[in-house]
């Protein structure tokens, strides 16, 4: 694993940026992370299962495709060019044969709550731990658990916007229209929520030697 100064402190890498979790009328689910702050620097990349349950990330580099498939599992790991384009509302998103394009809704009533959270609690594993406890209502939701490699890793919400729209396309092939995102994905401990969707978040990853005891 290669990973720069930046974002990392005592063992543990620092993640900031947007999740976005969607599916498919043709069972394909779609995980999106967009990290303008992060030990690799900037970058994005995709998490995909398709109705077989295969799972496929696509990553822009070869460290960050070695550290997210040590953190999490999958079938097949394909280094390409992944780019996202913000214009708006509106984001574009290409990862080698995959197109994907959103329409971000309007922020939740539960994002307007996050937002009041001081970012360093947000941070924090036992806000994580307090948290995980409601987002287990939402099927396959976790915001602290167990990753690969022996790590730990824990997510805090800061915002939440639904998504009004979502179409994806991979192979040049249409991967239907926007549906929610069910069965729940399996590439890790915890799932993106059922309702489409896009989550600011920071993730904190623990490795196990720098274990806080």
């Amino acid at each position: 694993m290669t990973a720069s100064g930046a974002g990392v402190r005592r063992g543990r890498l620092l993640f900031d940026g947007w999740i976005a979790g969607v599916g498919t009328a043709s069972g394909t689910r779609l995980v999106l992370g967009h990290w303008p702050r992060s030990p690799f620097g900037p970058f994005s990349d995709v998490m995909l299962q398709g109705p077989d349950g295969r799972r496929t990330l696509f990553a822009p580099s070869g460290p960050v495709a070695e550290f997210v498939a040590a953190t999490y599992t999958f079938d097949r790991v394909r280094v390409v060019p992944v780019a996202v384009e913000v214009a708006g509302a509106r984001w574009s998103v290409t990862a080698g044969p995959l197109r994907l394009w959103l329409a971000v809704g309007s922020r939740t009533p539960l994002g307007r709550l996050l937002r009041a959270v001081p970012p360093q609690l947000a941070r924090s594993r036992s806000w994580a731990r307090l948290c995980d406890v409601p987002a287990r209502l939402l099927p396959g939701v976790r915001t602290l658990g167990s990753a690969g490699a022996g790590r730990r890793e824990w997510y805090g919400a800061r915002d939440l916007h639904s998504l009004r729209s979502a179409r994806a396309e991979l192979d040049g092939r249409d991967l239907g229209a926007q549906a929610p995102l069910s069965p729940p994905v399996t590439f890790g401990f915890g799932s993106a929520p059922r309702t489409p969707a896009l989550v600011r978040v920071c993730s904190t990853v623990e490795l196990p030697d720098e274990r806080a005891r």
